[in-house]
C-alpha cells in the first residue's frame, strides 16, 4: 500500500479549490461558497474589465459536469430582474465545467430581513413570490427554496440563487398559473428524481420523490412563515397572515395555492388592508379591519359631523 503524505493531499486539496483559468479570459480571485456541486469564486473578466462570479463543478465526474450545465442552461433560459444572469459557460483542460455570472453583492434575506419592519419584508417576499411564478410560468421548478437561496442588494435588488437543483414540469398544463379549461386542476407529479431540498422547507411530498410547482409553494410559505417569526400570530391584526402561512404549507398539495402569484396577492391584500383569501373572517374582525383601513376618512366624517352638532348647539 502506498501512503500519501499530508503535503501531498495538501497540495492535491488546492489544485481541486484553485482551478486553473490561464486558458480562458477569466481570472480567479477569492472563493465566495462552496456547495455539493462546485465551488464558486470571485473572479475578473480581462476582456470585459469588470468583476463577476465564477462556478467551477466540484471535478470532472459526469454528473457533476451535468448539472452545473443544466443549471447554466436553466439561467440562459430564465430572464427575469429576480434571476441572475449567466454570461458564459465552458470546460476547462482538467475538464471540469463552469458557469460565469453576474457578481451579486448584497445580503441574504435572513440577514437583511432582522432589521426590517415586518410590512417591508413582506414586501421583500412578494418580489421573491413574482420570480418563483416568472420560473413556474417557464416551466421550472427550484426545489430547494429558503431565505439562504435569496439575495437582496443594497439598492434594492432581490434575488433568487441557487437554481442547480431546478427541474422541468413534464404535464402541459404546468406552464401556466391557471389550469387550461377542462384540464385536470392538479398537474401530473413528477415521479423517479433523487430526493432533495432542506429540511424544514421542503415540501412533504419531496421525500417520497414526487413533487411539482405546490412543492415550491410550500417552501414560500416556509420563508414566510421565518419572515414573521418574530410575531405573534395570535393577535387579531396578524391572524390573517398566519391563515396564509397555513394554506400555502397545507399537508396535501391540493389545499395549497394554486400558484406563487396567488400566495403574493393574498400577502398583497393583507398589506393593503384588504380581505385574505385564505382566512375566513368574523364579523368582529371584518369591522376591525375596516376601522384600520379606512381609518382617516373615518376620522374626517366623525370630526365634521362633531364640528356641524357643535354649530347647531351653539347657535341655539
Amino acid at each position: 500500500m502506498t501512503w500519501i503524505s499530508d503535503e501531498a493531499i495538501v497540495r492535491l486539496r488546492a489544485l481541486e479549490d484553485r482551478p486553473d483559468f490561464s486558458a480562458t479570459r477569466y481570472e480567479l480571485l477569492e472563493p465566495l461558497g462552496r456547495g455539493g456541486m462546485g465551488i464558486v469564486f470571485r473572479g475578473r473578466d480581462r476582456e470585459l474589465d469588470r468583476e463577476v462570479a465564477i462556478k467551477v463543478a466540484a471535478w470532472s465526474t459526469a454528473a457533476d459536469a451535468d448539472r452545473l450545465r443544466a443549471e447554466a442552461r436553466t439561467l440562459a433560459a430564465l430572464e427575469h430582474p429576480g434571476i441572475v444572469p449567466i454570461h458564459d459557460a465552458g470546460r476547462l483542460p482538467d475538464g471540469r465545467v463552469f458557469a460565469v455570472m453576474m457578481l451579486v453583492r448584497g445580503e441574504r434575506l435572513d440577514v437583511c430581513a432582522r432589521r426590517l419592519p415586518f410590512r417591508d419584508r413582506l414586501r421583500l417576499f412578494d418580489r421573491v413570490c413574482d420570480t418563483v411564478s416568472f420560473a413556474h410560468s417557464r416551466g421550472v421548478i427550484h426545489r430547494d427554496l429558503k431565505p439562504a437561496n435569496v439575495m437582496v442588494g443594497p439598492f434594492g435588488q432581490v434575488f433568487v440563487l441557487d437554481w442547480g437543483l431546478a427541474t422541468s414540469g413534464s404535464d402541459p398544463d404546468f406552464a401556466g398559473s391557471t389550469p387550461k379549461p377542462g384540464s385536470d386542476p392538479t398537474p401530473s407529479l413528477i415521479h423517479g428524481a433523487a430526493v432533495v431540498g432542506t429540511e424544514g422547507y421542503m415540501a412533504p411530498e419531496q421525500s417520497t420523490r414526487n413533487f411539482n410547482h405546490r412543492s415550491d409553494i410550500y417552501a414560500l410559505g416556509a420563508m414566510l412563515r421565518d419572515l414573521t417569526s418574530d410575531l405573534d400570530m395570535r393577535s387579531r391584526l396578524l391572524r390573517p397572515l398566519g391563515s396564509v402561512i397555513g394554506r400555502a404549507m397545507a399537508v396535501d398539495p391540493i389545499d395549497r395555492y394554486q400558484s406563487a402569484g396567488d400566495l403574493a396577492a393574498d400577502v398583497r391584500r393583507f398589506l393593503d388592508g384588504l380581505a385574505v383569501a385564505a382566512h375566513h373572517e368574523t364579523p368582529t374582525e371584518r369591522i376591525a379591519r375596516f376601522g384600520r383601513t379606512y381609518r382617516t376618512p373615518i376620522a374626517l366624517v366623525l370630526a365634521y359631523l362633531t364640528m356641524r352638532v357643535l354649530l347647531v348647539v351653539w347657535g341655539r
